[in-house]
């Protein structure tokens, strides 16, 4: 067995680097050849699907002994000129499931790309709640910090300057702040008109 960080370098070298290279040259020197450009097209969209799938398979069937090895072969037998595997996956496997079930795939996506969006504007609403929550405690950790200093020094001048004038508490400046923000925040419900 080779090691994992060779069959590492060498995926990365043979199974996308090569191939990677042999579609720019295909791209740039294609004129008129659309064979070669459709074998490299065809190719990476295997790969794509390969990559998603791989992430999964390797928490279930990674410890077979030469999972590696048998990953990189599958690379080489896709592009390999003698082989050419690329065009049998593509007609025998790939090409009719994804016919079949196209629409069902389009939905698919669509859905996940709406949910993806919902799951961004919820994060992102949280976040700023949450930085915004802890800017005011830390601004009443350090206000508070700030009158422990001040009546110290105070105290002994007090007599001299008078009466101090006083701003709004915190908490409550905080409150006012909280409850315009999240009054005037207009995320994706909004905009549906919910």
């Amino acid at each position: 067995m080779l090691g994992d960080f060779l069959i590492r370098c060498l995926i990365l070298l043979l199974g996308y680097a090569y191939p990677g290279f042999e579609c720019y040259k295909t791209v740039e020197k294609n004129r008129g050849d659309n064979e070669e450009l459709r074998f490299w097209c065809q190719y990476w969209i295997i790969v794509a699907l390969f990559t998603v799938l791989e992430n999964f398979a390797d928490v279930v069937i990674g410890w077979l002994p030469l999972y590696g090895e048998l990953k990189l072969a599958l690379f080489i037998y896709l592009w390999y000129p003698k082989t050419k595997g690329t065009g049998y996956v593509y007609n025998t496997v790939l090409r009719p499931y994804v016919s079949s079930h196209e629409n069902d795939i389009e939905k698919k996506f669509r859905e996940w790309r709406a949910r993806a969006w919902d799951l961004a504007i919820f994060y992102w609403k949280n976040c700023t709640e949450l930085g915004q929550a802890t800017t005011f405690q830390i601004l009443d950790y350090l206000a508070a910090q700030s009158k422990k200093f001040s009546s110290k020094s105070s105290s002994k001048n007090k007599d001299k300057l008078g009466p101090t004038p006083s701003a709004p508490p915190l908490s409550s400046l905080r409150e006012s702040l909280f409850e315009n923000n999240q009054n005037n925040f207009s995320g994706r419900k909004n905009k549906k008109g919910n």
